[in-house]
């Protein structure tokens, strides 16, 4: 059987020079060959059954690849890939290696325990990995709700944004995916911010100023969708018009550009012209730090007039009227 060099070279390029013993005795290259490119110098052996057809390389995709390569056990489909912080790394969503290695076999396989690899399973496999990418590794949206999952609500909520700014995966494939996993460790703050919001009615983010930051904690009763005469922007979100005080919640998940912020901006000093303040709000403020975001527009409001006294909600640790935040 003549071997077929082109196919072996075409399958090393695709994997950063990578080959595994499967692929070469596929292309008819038999054992001793191998062997003796090993003992030779030409090829390295990375682990078991995978070698390095160009020595000298040790950039992360290349021991990362050879690691996974060393776990799979179809030579030709893929049951390991990437997933969490280094598939977030192969898709560009983080820009450093993580340290440790995280990979996803299918639910009906039981790898051993391996140092600095981290191996989960998954019975998702079929719509979970994108076999489109190699090294294989959990689609877009998977991966960045896997990263989401890990620190704060806080952290979440920027993961998210951050991903969705720089457009590598949109809001409608993040709830799609969102939705296949009821149990998300920070569900309760996702599903809400990735909301879509009919034209005209009040956001996710919105609901959550008056409920959790407004209401909760007796601040005054601020006036919805005021009108505005400043800037192209119609309404205000919430106005206290007795003190002067403007506060727009940004829900936008993500979606900021430059020159919204610039149209912002001028809105809030054409504001100020007219002894109005504007003060803004985000996800992360009403969403996961609401009890803070009270403390500071009550001191806002205090220093315009108002007499009033915030009081603690009803959250856990809220220290609100007790000296705490």
């Amino acid at each position: 059987m003549a071997v077929d060099w082109a196919g072996l070279r075409r399958c090393a390029n695709r994997q950063h020079d990578l080959l595994t013993l499967a692929q070469c005795r596929a292309a008819g290259l038999g054992d001793r060959a191998v062997q003796w490119r090993v003992r030779s110098g030409r090829w390295v052996r990375l682990h078991p059954r995978v070698y390095l057809t160009r020595p000298g390389r040790s950039e992360w995709i290349v021991t990362a690849s050879a690691r996974l390569l060393s776990l799979q056990r179809d030579p030709v489909v893929g049951d390991v890939a990437f997933c969490g912080r280094s598939a977030a790394h192969l898709w560009g969503v983080r820009p450093q290696p993580p340290p440790r290695l995280d990979l996803v076999v299918p639910y009906t396989r039981c790898p051993r325990p391996i140092a600095d690899v981290a191996v989960r399973r998954s019975m998702r496999w079929a719509d979970l990995i994108d076999d489109r990418a190699w090294p294989w590794r959990t689609t877009l949206p998977a991966t960045v709700l896997d990263v989401a999952a890990d620190g704060s609500p806080t952290d979440c909520l920027a993961t998210v944004a951050r991903a969705v700014q720089q457009q590598r995966v949109s809001v409608a494939e993040l709830r799609q995916e969102l939705a296949r996993r009821p149990g998300h460790r920070h569900g309760a703050v996702l599903r809400p911010a990735l909301a879509d919001v009919a034209d005209g009615a009040q956001s996710g983010a919105e609901v959550l100023y008056l409920r959790d930051v407004e209401r909760a904690h007796g601040l005054p009763r601020s006036v919805s969708q005021s009108p505005s005469d400043a800037g192209r922007r119609r309404w205000h979100d919430h106005e206290y018009t007795a003190y002067r005080l403007i506060v727009e919640v940004d829900g936008r998940l993500g979606h900021e550009q430059w020159a919204d912020r610039v149209r912002d901006g001028r809105r809030d000093r054409l504001l100020l012209g007219s002894d109005r303040a504007t003060t803004r709000v985000f996800w992360a403020d009403v969403a996961v730090t609401p009890c803070r975001t009270a403390h500071d527009i009550a001191a806002i409001l205090t220093a315009r007039g108002w007499a009033g006294r915030v009081r603690p909600c009803r959250r856990p640790g809220c220290g609100l009227g007790h000296g705490r935040v």
